[in-house]
């Protein structure tokens, strides 16, 4: 039996197709699974990003504003300090340049690992933000309003002068847990003593 004869035994109880050009699809099921395909990844994405900070429009600030926020119970004395910068500077996070994306993944990071390596007193370069677009001073608006929606966050200031002036911000965190532990250890030895 050649392969025509095995074919044609094959075949024998199909029936062919009517002539017909038109194609038929069911295009409104494909069209709402990949729609929910999507939607779903979307929903992923925003479930694992950790990152709170709100990318949403910001109240602008001018260039040569001054930053300030403190936190309610944050001791006045202890805020004036920072406003004149005589807390050492532990570390330094330079945003100039940046996009508003990139600066609000590297500040988000950046806080988080100031935390947990125990770093209070941290100075952050925005930039003024003179030829910023499509405002000026877009980065540091942003700044101004990210770092109010930090818990470990107890307040901050535009810096001095030799710290950058208006183009930078100081920034105080909370102790880390484990500080807090520490001092609060310290402090007990001390009254027993």
């Amino acid at each position: 039996m050649n392969e025509d004869n095995l074919f044609m035994t094959e075949m024998g109880d199909v029936k062919p197709l009517k002539d017909s050009n038109s194609v038929y699809f069911n295009k409104t099921n494909k069209a709402d699974e990949s729609t929910l395909a999507r939607r779903l990844a979307a929903e992923a994405a925003e479930i694992k990003d950790p990152n709170f900070l709100s990318a949403e429009p910001v109240i602008l600030v001018s260039p040569d504003d001054v930053l300030s926020y403190k936190k309610v119970g944050v001791q006045q004395g202890v805020f004036k300090n920072l406003r004149l910068g005589k807390y050492e500077i532990h570390t330094t996070l330079n945003l100039q340049g940046k996009s508003v994306n990139e600066s609000r993944a590297a500040l988000f990071q950046f806080i988080n690992d100031c935390q947990k390596a125990d770093l209070r007193v941290l100075l952050i370069r925005h930039g003024k933000g003179l030829k910023s677009q499509p405002h000026q001073a877009m980065l540091k608006s942003y700044i101004n309003q990210w770092l109010r929606q930090f818990d470990q966050v107890l307040g901050f200031h535009s810096a001095l002068p030799q710290h950058g002036g208006g183009s930078a911000v100081y920034v105080m965190l909370k102790k880390s847990d484990d500080a807090r532990l520490q001092n609060k250890e310290r402090h007990q030895k001390r009254g027993a003593n």
